[in-house]
């Protein structure tokens, strides 16, 4: 991490092609996400009800207890590390204070809540569907923001340090003009 303390990140190249790597893996993971969302449960109030609580008119049964452990074990631990990582990185981001800690309140909680919802939806109430589909949108959301402003400076040369420079083409020396002196002797 001392490479990104100090800037010197956006000067090495194998660490940035490190990084890049990184996010094209994580922006792979935001879109199957998304996919594995609509797929199994859909963007409104009754799918997500239905995908956790059961539903007899498609013969789906209620989420078990073991199968919301499972999935919460995996991902408390995998979405834990996914976010330190991002937040991590979108510290050493030219954003102000105020912005970055926002973008890691808001994923962290929406993460959480998202999380949650499952289990508030299965044993709590239904009305906490709400609470999945805002959860899942503003962890998108802010995943999708993470991955855009570590890019976009990932690819920008630092400040105060040396950027690549153009080359300049050298012109080659024009003939002289009326019998002038050519320069050679």
């Amino acid at each position: 991490m001392r490479f990104v303390v100090t800037g010197e990140w956006r000067q090495n190249r194998l660490l940035r092609l490190i990084l890049a790597a990184f996010l094209v893996y994580v922006a792979l993971f935001w879109l199957t996400n998304l996919l594995l969302f609509f797929a199994h449960m859909g963007f409104s109030y009754d799918a997500v009800v239905a995908h956790y609580l059961g539903s007899d008119e498609a013969f789906a049964q209620p989420r078990s207890f073991k199968v919301l452990l499972e999935v919460s074990h995996a991902h408390l631990f995998s979405m834990g590390i996914l976010l330190l990582t991002m937040t991590h990185l979108v510290l050493f981001v030219p954003l102000g204070g105020s912005t970055k800690a926002a973008l890691v309140v808001a994923a962290f909680a929406s993460s959480l809540a998202d999380e949650a919802a499952g289990w508030l939806i299965r044993y709590v109430h239904p009305g906490f569907a709400y609470l999945k589909l805002a959860g899942f949108a503003g962890l998108q959301i802010t995943l999708a923001a993470m991955i855009v402003v570590v890019a976009a400076t990932l690819w920008r040369p630092a400040p105060g340090m040396p950027g690549k420079r153009r080359r300049r083409r050298r012109r080659r020396a024009e003939p002289p003009v009326n019998g002038g002196p050519s320069g050679s002797r």
